[in-house]
């Protein structure tokens, strides 16, 4: 239950819900007590009635008026179940719902790191099956054990006050039935753990497979994928059947030992009528309270089901909500860009692998100046891009932004001075339109859009669609080319019409010809802004102010165009070989 206590801040705020669904699990039990009783006095009447030979009518009235009574009070006991359900299950839901946003917010706020570490298969897992076997224990399982809870106190208090030494016979079972739960408990929760870690292994290999299903069809991979798939549902089954056959022991013994008390009842209430110490309404009486709580004494074994596999689900879930974040969504101050972006002797050490990535690198950017960085593949081009974005955190140095350290911004704010087009394109499962305003769906209008895709390039690509902008793109954009992925992308940077545009290695996937249209469209478009422009490529930076070049995590050249090809070194080598490799 240690993993459960998280839920208490839930139950805290839906007090009001939890105090009416109790006070209505209450009175749904406490009218279900009379019917019993009602039930012995018209058996007592009747046994009178013949005992002593009555020719009169009154018998018939009493039994209408017992029957009546029967059905007005379990009415009335259905009318406060219903009313239980109504509060308690709907309380339930919403917590589910207040969990998903909670972890839902807490994963948008986790830093780039924890994303390298964990699967999105078992991130889906822990907001959609782990939260909803909670659920279980905010409705179903905590309706379930107050009703047992006030079953027990109303019925047992009946029980001894109508015959307290019939009533210790009738309660001999139940002691066994606490001890088997003690010794189920432990292996319920630990079969729970294993099925729910097997379920994330599947769903994160479901996911995978689906998201690389063309990388597994060029490689005739099908068979091999569903020969993976088996041993991962076989495995999945083995877990959950022998939970089932745990659940299948419990359930059983303990009808059985409901029977003994129905037993043990009808044979102690006989001995007692015949010795004249109790009545045939008495044994007929304590009959029924044994069935009534045959189903709450039952449903110990299902709720502590339900409350391990809970504790279970809420213990992975802990584990996320109980990360804390590398960059820290805080208040700051607010940014505007008004002079410049300064980089000094900054270096970066990636904190999941140990791999240097920067060394003592020193940069401006000035406000309307265009940068451009280029280098060999794992050079620290894109780290640079996500140091400047606060991705992660420098490991040693500092970033000033008009002469505050970026750390001291609020974050958001501070990001959404940029225009960021990554060289791993992400497209969402929309239309194209919303992709590319994606920044601000709400104000970005139509003419923006259609602008931006100018000058991106990809206005005529998208006019040839069907349904123009409002063409559906496939899950991460899997029914566009690579090229148009990218300069959609490219659009979505320019519809945000940002302070500052970082372009990092986003013109990769298109040809020279539509690299040139490209670039001679965002000439017009940066004139006025400030502007990164990360590329291999020489002819996507010749434009830039100033072009640093990265080699091995360290500045080995920076200057004009002009000036690094009169200088002959590695620059001037680069751009030799790209132009000979494009001839």
């Amino acid at each position: 239950m240690k993993s459960l206590l998280a839920t208490n801040k839930y139950f805290w705020k839906y007090k009001w819900l939890v105090f009416g669904g109790g006070l209505f699990i209450f009175f749904s039990n406490y009218f279900s007590v009379y019917p019993a009783q009602s039930l012995r006095d018209a058996i007592d009447a009747v046994v009178e009635y013949v005992s002593n030979e009555q020719t009169d009518n009154l018998i018939y009235i009493k039994l209408l008026w017992f029957t009546g009574m029967i059905i007005g009070f379990s009415l009335l006991r259905g009318i406060f179940m219903f009313l239980m359900r109504q509060t308690l299950i709907v309380m339930s839901r919403r917590i589910e719902n207040d969990m998903k946003n909670e972890i839902f917010h807490h994963y948008q706020r986790l830093s780039a790191s924890f994303y390298k570490k964990n699967n999105t298969g078992d991130l889906m897992n822990r907001i959609s099956e782990d939260v909803s076997r909670v659920r279980m224990y905010t409705g179903p399982a905590l309706m379930y054990a107050l009703n047992t809870l006030f079953t027990f106190i109303l019925i047992i208090g009946a029980m001894f006050k109508v015959n307290a030494t019939l009533t210790w016979y009738v309660i001999i079972p139940l002691p066994l039935l606490s001890v088997l739960m003690y010794f189920v408990n432990d292996i319920i929760n630990r079969k729970s753990e294993a099925i729910q870690e097997q379920l994330s292994n599947l769903t994160s290999f479901v996911q995978e497979s689906i998201s690389g299903i063309r990388l597994v069809k060029s490689f005739a991979r099908e068979p091999a994928m569903r020969s993976k798939m088996e041993d991962q549902i076989m495995d999945y089954r083995k877990k959950q059947l022998s939970l089932a056959k745990t659940d299948a022991l419990y359930f059983p013994v303990n009808l059985f030992l409901i029977g003994m008390s129905t037993l043990i009842t009808i044979y102690i209430g006989g001995v007692q009528y015949i010795s004249g110490k109790g009545s045939l309404g008495n044994i007929a009486e304590f009959v029924f309270y044994v069935n009534m709580l045959t189903w709450p004494v039952s449903s110990l074994g299902w709720v502590t089901a339900i409350i391990q596999r809970a504790s279970a689900s809420q213990k992975r879930i802990n584990e996320f909500l109980d990360t804390s974040s590398e960059i820290e969504y805080k208040p700051g101050n607010d940014f505007i860009f008004k002079k410049e972006i300064l980089l000094e002797d900054v270096s970066f050490i990636y904190p999941d692998s140990g791999i240097i990535a920067l060394k003592n690198i020193n940069l401006k950017l000035q406000k309307g100046k265009v940068i451009g960085v280029t280098g060999a593949t794992g050079s620290g081009k894109t780290s640079l891009a996500q140091l400047l974005l606060r991705i992660y955190n420098t490991t040693s140095g500092s970033i000033m932004a008009d002469g505050v350290g970026i750390e001291k911004y609020n974050l958001q704010q501070y990001r959404r001075q940029f225009g960021y087009v990554s060289q791993d394109v992400f497209l969402f499962s929309e239309q194209i339109k919303n992709n590319i305003a994606f920044a601000d769906e709400a104000h970005i209008g139509i003419e923006r859009i259609e602008e931006s895709a100018k000058k991106a390039a990809v206005y005529e690509n998208i006019m040839e669609f069907e349904e123009q902008f409002e063409t559906m793109i496939g899950e991460r954009g899997i029914t566009l080319s690579g090229g148009q992925k990218q300069r959609i992308s490219i659009a979505r940077a320019l519809a945000k019409d940002p302070s500052i545009l970082v372009f990092d290695d986003c013109l990769s996937a298109v040809d020279a010809i539509t690299e040139k249209e490209i670039l001679g469209e965002l000439k017009k478009v940066i004139h006025d802004k400030t502007a990164l422009i990360i590329s291999h490529r020489v002819s996507s930076v010749q434009l830039a102010d100033e072009i640093i070049v990265l080699h091995h995590g360290e500045i080995v050249e920076r200057g004009t165009h002009e000036e690094l090809l009169n200088n002959g070194g590695y620059y001037a080598d680069i751009s030799q070989r790209q132009q000979q490799e494009d001839f």
